[in-house]
C-alpha cells in the first residue's frame, strides 16, 4: 500500500515526469533523456519508485535546475549530470567562509582589522581550493556561468591571500628598505594606488556577472548587486590611502576607513544572500519536505533560442 501511495504522489507531480519520445527533440538534454519515458497508468509500482530512485532519469522544472545550479536550464549531452554530484554548493562553502569573516573584519567588529591577513589560510585553502573544485564540476556538467564565476572569484581568492603573504612581496617590492621592512610597503602611495586597480576591475567584472545573473535569480543577482558596490569602496579606501601618502601622511586617512567599513557592510549583505542560497540547494538536494524561495528570473527574461523558437511556432500557427 505504501508503495501505491508514493506512485500515485507521483503521478500528479509533473516535475518527475520525463518527457515522452515525442517531445524529446525539444526537451532540454538533462539527466539521461536518450530513453525517453512517462509514468502513466499502466506502469507498475515497483517500476515507478525505481525509476524515482534512479535521480539521472528524472527531469526537473526549469525553476528547481536555477535553484540547484544558478543557471539557465540548458541542453548537455551525455550523462555527466547523472555521473557526479552537484558542485555548486561545494564552491558556495569556499566563497561564504572566505568573505564571511572578511566582512565582519572590514567592519571592526570586536575590534578586528588588518584587512583579514589573519584569515590567509582561508583565502587559499577554502576560497581559493574549494571555489576552483567548484568551478571545474560546473564545467564537467556543462554549466558554463557558474563554471566561469566560481573560477574567476577562486582565483581572486588565491590573489588575495597572496597578496598579503609576504612571501609573495606584492607590497614589500614598494618599501624604502625591501629587505629589512617589507610591511613599510603598504604605506605607500604606489602600492594603494596600483592594487585599487585590481579591485576596480574585479567590480566591473561584478557589474558583467550581475547582468547575467538577471537571468537566474533575484538572490544571486543580489549577490552580484551588493559586490560591485563593495569593490567600488574598497577602490576608494585604497586610493583614499595612496593621495594621503603620496601627501607624505604616515597613516590611512579616516574616509578610507569609513569606505572599509561600507565595503564590509555590503559584503555582509553578500554574505546573507550566499548563505540563503546556499541552504535553499542544500533542501533541494536532500528533498526536504520544505524549500526555500530565490525569486526564479529565468521564466521573465527569456533566452535567444527559446525567443526564437516561439516566433516559429507562431509563424507555422498563423500559417
Amino acid at each position: 500500500m505504501a508503495a501505491e501511495s508514493n506512485y500515485n504522489a507521483t503521478q500528479a507531480n509533473r516535475n518527475l515526469t520525463a518527457p515522452g519520445p515525442q517531445s524529446i527533440d525539444d526537451a532540454p538534454l538533462e539527466k539521461d533523456f536518450s530513453n525517453g519515458y512517462h509514468l502513466d497508468n499502466s506502469t507498475d509500482s515497483d517500476t515507478a519508485l525505481r525509476r524515482i530512485r534512479t535521480a539521472g532519469s528524472i527531469s526537473i522544472s526549469p525553476e528547481l535546475f536555477e535553484k540547484i545550479y544558478l543557471s539557465p536550464q540548458n541542453k548537455v549531452a551525455g550523462e555527466l549530470r547523472k555521473t557526479f554530484g552537484n558542485p555548486t554548493p561545494l564552491a558556495l562553502v569556499g566563497f561564504l567562509l572566505s568573505l564571511t569573516p572578511l566582512s565582519c573584519i572590514l567592519m571592526g567588529w570586536r575590534g578586528a582589522g588588518g584587512n583579514g591577513a589573519s584569515d590567509i589560510g582561508a583565502y587559499f585553502f577554502f576560497g581559493g581550493l574549494l571555489m576552483i573544485l567548484g568551478s571545474v564540476g560546473e564545467w564537467f556538467i556543462g554549466n558554463t556561468f557558474p563554471f566561469v564565476v566560481f573560477g574567476s572569484f577562486g582565483a581572486f581568492w588565491l590573489t588575495f591571500g597572496a597578496t598579503l603573504q609576504p612571501i609573495y612581496m606584492a607590497y614589500g617590492l614598494y618599501s624604502p628598505e625591501p629587505g629589512t621592512n617589507p610591511y613599510a610597503g603598504l604605506s605607500t602611495g604606489a602600492f594603494n594606488a596600483s592594487f585599487g586597480f585590481f579591485l576596480l576591475f574585479m567590480g566591473l567584472l561584478c557589474l558583467i556577472y550581475f547582468i547575467l545573473s538577471l537571468r537566474t535569480n533575484i538572490v544571486f543577482a543580489l549577490i552580484f548587486f551588493t559586490l560591485v558596490l563593495a569593490f567600488g569602496c574598497l577602490t576608494g579606501a585604497y586610493w583614499q590611502n595612496a593621495n594621503a601618502f603620496h601627501a607624505g601622511a604616515t597613516v590611512a586617512p579616516p574616509i578610507a576607513g569609513t569606505l572599509l567599513v561600507t565595503a564590509g557592510a555590503l559584503t555582509f549583505v553578500t554574505d546573507l544572500c550566499g548563505w540563503w542560497i546556499f541552504f535553499a540547494i542544500m533542501l533541494a538536494a536532500l528533498d526536504f519536505p520544505f524549500q526555500l524561495p530565490v525569486g526564479d528570473l529565468s521564466q521573465f527574461i527569456k533566452g535567444a533560442s527559446e525567443k526564437a523558437k516561439e516566433k516559429k511556432q507562431r509563424e507555422e500557427y498563423s500559417a
